[in-house]
């Protein structure tokens, strides 16, 4: 079963007479556990690491043992100037940043 994405206002249709709730043929699907991701992938991005947010420099020392595990995102409201730190930082520990290049402007020559 392919993931059913749905809106954080669904609610369980619970009505006597509801198409949905009794799955007529080409009707809504109702979500259930079924489509749940499978644990051992859950959560792991397209290049097997796991996400972690960070805000400032200090929050990427506990990726030092574990660079292959995790990579980082720089939160979004983080400056311009913290970013180039953190960018820094990530990149003398090994740690891939995934939104590198981010509100960081280009010096053309």
């Amino acid at each position: 079963m392919e993931g059913l994405s749905i809106g954080p206002a669904w609610r369980k249709p619970r009505g006597i007479d509801c198409r949905v709730r009794r799955r007529y043929k080409g009707t809504n699907l109702m979500p259930s556990i079924g489509y749940g991701s499978n644990n051992k992938t859950k959560y792991l991005l397209p290049n097997n690491k796991y996400k972690y947010i960070v805000k400032n420099v200090k929050e990427l020392e506990p990726l030092i043992m574990n660079n292959t595990k995790y990579c980082v995102q720089i939160a979004h409201n983080v400056s311009s100037k913290k970013r180039k730190e953190i960018i820094q930082r990530a990149k003398q520990m090994n740690v891939s940043v995934i939104n590198a290049n981010a509100r960081l402007q280009k010096m053309e020559e």
